[in-house]
């Protein structure tokens, strides 16, 4: 049974989504390297003493801004997942939401696939945010070996490569070739890739629009996966 939240708690709570939403129309406006906390408190009409009580410092601030955006990421993830049926259909699910969230969230987008911020070292805290909608990937690859479904390659790793992918697999497709899961990471990088040139503006005057390209790569990465048509 839930607790109810007491009145502090929740003025806490808005306070704090107050200020993450200023910090995020500071990531659209300076991008991450120029978060300014004292900048925040002046939009929200604070003293830097008060913000400094929900967020002692800036990188404390960034690393709640990115947990949100990779959970953001993540539950957009998850709910095209759930919405699809084949195991090639929720690959298209997993890349599309990842294309359609990162053209609505450009900023976010930026903040955990862009550049480093300068100074900033994220915490463990960011790790398990982070790996959701590779684990979504992987978990589906992995739900269709078990059924007998996927192209299994024939190629070879070598033996650190190998190692790296066992390691992975042991945690989160116990089972899984090593290979299927070098592929898995392949794929998963691509898809990565192909958002960033887009939003970034690196197919204009190419493959632009790109959403043909786009479609054609999600399906080339499914083959390179051995997910069925």
């Amino acid at each position: 049974m839930s607790v109810p939240r007491t009145a502090r708690a929740r003025a806490r709570a808005e306070i704090t989504r107050e200020i993450t939403d200023a910090a995020r129309r500071q990531l659209a406006e300076s991008g991450a390297p120029a978060l300014s906390l004292r900048a925040i408190a002046r939009e929200l009409g604070m003293v830097s003493s008060a913000l400094y009580r929900y967020f002692p410092s800036r990188d404390e601030l960034l690393t709640t801004l990115i947990i949100d955006a990779y959970n953001a990421l993540g539950d957009a993830v998850d709910a095209a997942v759930d919405a699809a049926g084949t195991p090639r259909a929720q690959w298209r699910a997993i890349s599309n939401a990842v294309r359609q969230w990162a053209t609505e969230h450009p900023h976010e987008y930026a903040l955990i696939y862009g550049s480093p911020v300068p100074g900033y070292q994220a915490p463990e805290s960011t790790i398990g945010p982070a790996s959701r909608a590779g684990i979504a990937a992987l978990t589906i690859v992995h739900r269709a070996w078990e059924s007998g479904q996927l192209v299994e390659p024939d190629d070879s790793l070598t033996p650190e490569l190998a190692a790296q992918s066992a390691a992975i697999a042991t945690v989160i497709a116990p089972g899984l070739p090593q290979v299927v899961v070098a592929r898995v990471f392949i794929a998963f990088t691509q898809l990565f890739g192909a958002v960033t040139f887009e939003l970034f503006g690196q197919l204009n005057n190419s493959m632009d629009p790109a959403g043909p390209f786009f479609a054609y790569a999600v399906d080339t990465l499914a083959d390179l996966i051995g997910l069925p048509a």
